[in-house]
């Protein structure tokens, strides 16, 4: 059964960075398109960006440009590298499998504030 672990989140000044790590635990990561997903308060989770297993990458129109998504099967951890930072971009980020989703981690709180 995969567990994902998300860190990273903090508070940070608009303009900022942040970088996010998602670890998944069991087999079940190298072949599967990951996506980095978040919700804000009063609003349904979103996908803001996906990677697929050969590593090809698509970003929501709101965070592109401005977010990457990266990463690294031998670690089974996928990242997104958070610049130009708004307070909008303010929420709860997951990372969860892009089709289907299993059960969601704690998530990792990104609040943008001056």
């Amino acid at each position: 059964q995969v567990q994902f672990v998300e860190s990273g989140g903090g508070l940070v000044q608009p303009g900022g960075s942040l970088r996010l790590s998602c670890a998944a635990s069991g087999s079940m990561f190298s072949g599967y398109t990951m996506g980095w997903y978040r919700q804000a308060p009063g609003k349904q989770r979103e996908l803001v960006a996906r990677i697929s297993s050969s590593k090809n990458t698509d970003y929501s129109d709101s965070v592109k440009g401005r977010f990457t998504i990266s990463r690294d099967n031998a670690r089974k951890t996928v990242y997104l590298q958070m610049d130009s930072l708004k307070p909008e971009d303010t929420a709860v980020y997951y990372c969860n499998y892009y089709v289907s989703p299993r059960a969601w981690g704690q998530g990792t709180q990104v609040t943008v504030s001056s």
